[in-house]
């Protein structure tokens, strides 16, 4: 079974990116289920030792063409997996957007302990991520810090420039499309409390 539909012909910045783990911690405090939010890759996604550094006990994927599988930290700990496909382009439904939004709300509001036949587990962050950490994960992540954190991100461009600055990116990141899919969640206000 093939688990990742990755694209052959990558920018060659972007190419090199890709081969190895890559991690930013993009906000602390999220609440009682979560103790930060990260920005990462897929080879972060896959590598147990960074995850278990990092204290990431949970994974989002926001790819629809990509598909981490089961993993288990070098400590024992079971990483949780959530995935919410989006089109790194055009062809997104704003609902879409908004759910990834949601669903970090849901993790952040309440720690799931699970049963005792459940894989181990314990609370730490969510590593938000897609297969580069440049578009669709930014553009999640750049939502939920203007929604969620408003005093410190009155704009949703205030935290999508500081998303930029701590993931190294230009205004070419994220994709017209997905800064379009973001202003149209906001518009209509489907992620509002």
């Amino acid at each position: 079974m093939i688990r990742h539909h990755l694209p052959t012909a990558v920018p060659e910045a972007e190419a090199a990116e890709d081969n190895r783990p890559l991690l930013w911690r993009a906000e602390d405090d999220i609440g009682p289920g979560l103790d930060a939010l990260w920005l990462g890759n897929l080879p972060t996604a896959e590598d147990g030792a960074a995850l278990q550094s990092a204290r990431i006990s949970a994974s989002l994927n926001l790819a629809m063409n990509i598909f981490p599988g089961p993993l288990q930290r070098p400590d024992g700990l079971h990483l949780r997996r959530y995935q919410i496909g989006l089109l790194d382009g055009p062809g997104n439904a704003p609902e879409t957007l908004a759910a990834a939004v949601s669903l970090i709300d849901g993790l952040a509001a309440v720690y799931t302990q699970g049963k005792p036949h459940y894989p181990a587990h314990a609370k730490g962050g969510l590593l938000v991520h897609c297969r580069g950490g440049r578009s669709r994960s930014v553009t999640v992540l750049a939502l939920w810090l203007h929604l969620r954190r408003p005093g410190a991100y009155p704009t949703f461009d205030d935290a999508l420039c500081r998303l930029r600055k701590l993931r190294g990116l230009d205004a070419t990141y994220p994709l017209p499309p997905m800064l379009a899919l973001a202003q149209e969640v906001l518009n209509r206000g489907l992620c509002a409390r």
